[in-house]
């Protein structure tokens, strides 16, 4: 999570070198105190330099040891997402094909979110339909923060119903864990 805020920080920084802590804060979600402890880490690791530009006014500069440590952060983000972008989708894709042998042309999508539209596309590109409101005599993707789960109707072939994990024994759901990046 802390490299997270780092890029977070860094990248706002570069883009705008006169933001407030509070201004930070917002942006994060987090307390002015926890921005202040993690520009003060950032400066101590040598990638922000902080000049006063008026009395109450202060003025964040990136290193170039902080924009190297910026575009380090960025390709590791992008790296972990398009992982967890291929990891839903290949999951994805084998669902549906276990949706398909059971005999199903139709699903629903339950929850949005990035996770939500990757299972979208999915199922457009697998030529499987997406019900617009959930309707429980279909297979149904759940989306769970960054987890999906497929819920499969109750007069749904053993065989479907008979493949889930152990996780999920006491209800019809097969459930896939996706780590978010």
């Amino acid at each position: 999570m802390s490299d997270n805020y780092d890029l977070q920080i860094l990248s706002h920084i570069d883009e705008n070198p006169d933001t407030t802590q509070a201004d930070l804060a917002t942006q994060l979600g987090v307390a002015v105190g926890s921005v202040n402890w993690y520009i003060k880490r950032l400066m101590n690791k040598g990638y922000i330099k902080v000049t006063q530009m008026q009395r109450r006014r202060l003025r964040y500069l990136l290193t170039p040891a902080g924009i190297k440590e910026k575009t380090r952060l960025t390709k590791e983000f992008m790296q972990a997402s398009f992982h967890w972008y291929r990891l839903t989708r290949e999951t994805s894709k084998q669902l549906l094909e276990e949706i398909k042998q059971a005999g199903f042309d139709t699903v629903c999508i339950e929850g949005d979110g990035d996770l939500a539209e990757i299972v979208y596309l999915t199922c457009l590109e697998a030529q499987v339909a997406v019900q617009d409101d959930i309707d429980r005599s279909y297979p149904v993707f759940r989306i769970e923060g960054f987890k999906t789960v497929l819920d499969w109707p109750e007069d749904a072939p053993a065989s479907a119903q008979d493949d889930r994990d152990e996780s999920s024994l006491s209800s019809p759901a097969r459930a896939r864990n996706l780590e978010s990046p």
